[in-house]
């Protein structure tokens, strides 16, 4: 049995940067967004992780659905998420995610989850039961999933959830491999990016995407690596936002990272391959998830009639 993670000290939490702060949601859009998921029995990544984008994004009755429950198996450093033993998966939860998409009127929907390492499967077979759901009941609705990593069972949970055929996987690498026992100790970096490589292998058609928080004590170098790593996995999109810590309990925030910095990492990105890179203070992996899908389509179609003059 694995020992306990020692608890962190309290590290006494930051004033942001003007750049970063956000006004308290208080918009009806965003009243009847809760109301709609209290309704449903839904958990949502925006309320449980403290998103920034969370009156935003509810407003418009964008929301990003966490399914298998509320409570992790894991307790990593920088996420919000409690941690203990889950409840048993609730039965209802695809159709629920579906009615909840159908009522909100969702163009795209992001599905995410915690980790269930309680489970058999990870929770992979959860995953597959919304993702035939939400095709039954709103079936114009494009489908985004971000899932956990599966420890130890990544390979048979990937390919049901590929056979199922998400038109987004995403899977977040989070940080660099030298932080990984502090702020992902649960988790294995180059897991991460085979699970990533594997859906490629699989279906090459599906787009696949990943994250990383900046401003946990990664080094500019660090983070090109992680860009590289990823284009070898085969990655086309890049999110990279800013960490903020949620409470005193979680790793503090060793640098607020400036507009201009996220700027320059983008342009790095983008010269390294990526159909698609956000890279902002606030990004987060859900946020304007519709629209740069849309934008994701747009530039492989790009490329690949690129590729046909080419060839012509």
């Amino acid at each position: 049995m694995n020992a306990p993670l020692p608890v962190p000290p309290i590290a006494p939490k930051q004033r942001k940067p003007d750049w970063i702060r956000v006004k308290a949601p208080v918009s009806e859009g965003y009243a009847e967004t809760r109301r709609l998921m209290r309704s449903l029995n839904l958990a949502t990544v925006c309320e449980e992780a403290a998103c920034p984008n969370i009156g935003e994004c509810w407003t418009k009755k964008h929301a990003t659905v966490m399914i298998l429950g509320d409570t992790c198996t894991r307790a990593c450093a920088f996420c919000n998420v409690k941690t203990g033993m889950p409840r048993a998966v609730d039965p209802l939860e695809p159709q629920h995610t579906a009615d909840a998409a159908a009522a909100l009127g969702l163009e795209h929907i992001v599905v995410t989850s915690v980790d269930r390492d309680d489970l058999p499967d990870g929770g992979a077979s959860q995953f597959v039961k919304v993702i035939e759901a939400l095709r039954r009941t709103t079936p114009s609705t494009t489908i985004e999933i971000l899932t956990p990593d599966f420890r130890n069972k990544h390979e048979a949970a990937v390919e049901a959830i590929v056979a199922a055929r998400p038109d987004v996987y995403n899977h977040n690498l989070e940080t660099v491999p030298r932080l990984y026992p502090t702020i992902r100790p649960g988790a294995r970096y180059y897991a991460s990016l085979r699970l990533l490589e594997q859906v490629k292998k699989l279906d090459p058609s599906i787009f696949t995407k990943s994250g990383v928080m900046v401003g946990l004590g990664e080094q500019r170098l660090e983070v090109h690596q992680v860009m590289d790593d990823m284009r070898s996995a085969g990655i086309d999109f890049l999110t990279m936002g800013q960490y903020l810590q949620p409470t005193p309990r979680h790793a503090k925030v060793e640098e607020f990272v400036t507009p201009d910095a996220f700027k320059a990492y983008a342009a790095i990105a983008r010269a390294k391959g990526f159909l698609l890179v956000a890279a902002t203070p606030l990004t987060r992996s859900s946020y304007h998830a519709g629209d740069d899908f849309r934008r994701m389509q747009e530039a492989r179609q790009t490329q690949l009639a690129r590729a046909g003059s080419t060839v012509a």
